[in-house]
């Protein structure tokens, strides 16, 4: 696989001497966002484990965490499958099944069998007993996998004279119910960009106070398909704390005061009698 730049027209590769695909095959390729596009959930594969699901079968209560990849690649593919596990790796959350992973491959003659030994490899490297249930690996025709890569923006094509797969590289972070939510591009997903992309695809439904806090101050940046630090949002949520707490402390005042008065008045009444 070769992975193309989202940011510059020019293609960005390994070693240019050996994977010069030219510009008559990366023509054209992009990772088009498209959020909040619905995926085709009756699209039809073959799991890791060769049954016949439809993939509306493979999405839980929880967000998705989607690529598109496959399992022969030599080259960046097993980036994306390594860096999506390594940031996993360091999103947990309290609840069990919180969400989900799905890679399906582009390439139409994978096997199950090659998708099953792809998913034990990074299930075992990475100990992630706990994504046992949740992490899925598919195949399937091409005409499927079209389907599901024109509903996320996702372009690619074959190149007869290396025997692989031209694409761009990234991940995506979808809803429960199979909404496009996020895009992360690149080889590389900081985990904090994970986790929040995943506790906005829940609808809050996960995650902590923490996390809540955080996308108050994080913005998502779609022309980066990351998460930015929002001073202005920071010095707001502040500027409302500060308030709120001179307001507390207008109204104890204020409490205290007329209970002062209240204890004058009646002391002063028992004087006069």
């Amino acid at each position: 696989m070769f992975l193309l730049a989202l940011v510059f027209a020019a293609p960005l590769f390994a070693d240019e001497g050996a994977f010069n695909v030219g510009q008559a095959i990366t023509a054209g390729l992009a990772f088009d966002q498209k959020l909040d596009s619905q995926l085709p959930m009756d699209a039809r594969f073959k799991d890791h484990d060769g049954r016949d699901i439809a993939l509306g079968e493979v999405f839980g209560k929880g967000p998705v965490v989607f690529a598109l990849a496959y399992a022969r690649c030599p080259n960046m593919c097993t980036v994306v499958y390594r860096e999506a596990f390594q940031a996993l790796a360091r999103v947990k959350f309290d609840i069990p099944d919180a969400y989900r992973v799905v890679f399906l491959s582009i390439d139409p003659k994978e096997t199950p069998e090659a998708a099953a030994k792809k998913r034990r490899t990074y299930l075992k490297t990475y100990n992630r007993p706990d994504l046992e249930e949740g992490t899925f690996f598919l195949t399937g025709d091409e005409t499927q996998i079209k389907r599901v890569a024109d509903a996320i923006g996702f372009s690619y094509r074959y190149d007869p004279a290396s025997n692989q797969y031209v694409h761009p590289s990234g991940i995506t972070v979808v809803t429960p119910k199979g909404r496009v939510s996020r895009y992360l591009f690149g080889i590389h997903y900081n985990p904090n960009d994970v986790r929040l992309a995943m506790v906005e695809a829940s609808e809050n439904k996960i995650g902590t106070l923490a996390d809540h806090l955080l996308l108050f101050c994080y913005k998502y940046d779609p022309t980066q398909g990351r998460y930015g630090f929002v001073i202005m949002s920071v010095v707001r949520g502040l500027s409302g704390l500060t308030m709120t707490a001179l307001g507390g402390y207008i109204w104890t005042m204020l409490r205290r005061e007329r209970r002062a008065r209240k204890r004058t008045e009646e002391e002063d009444s028992v004087r006069k009698v």
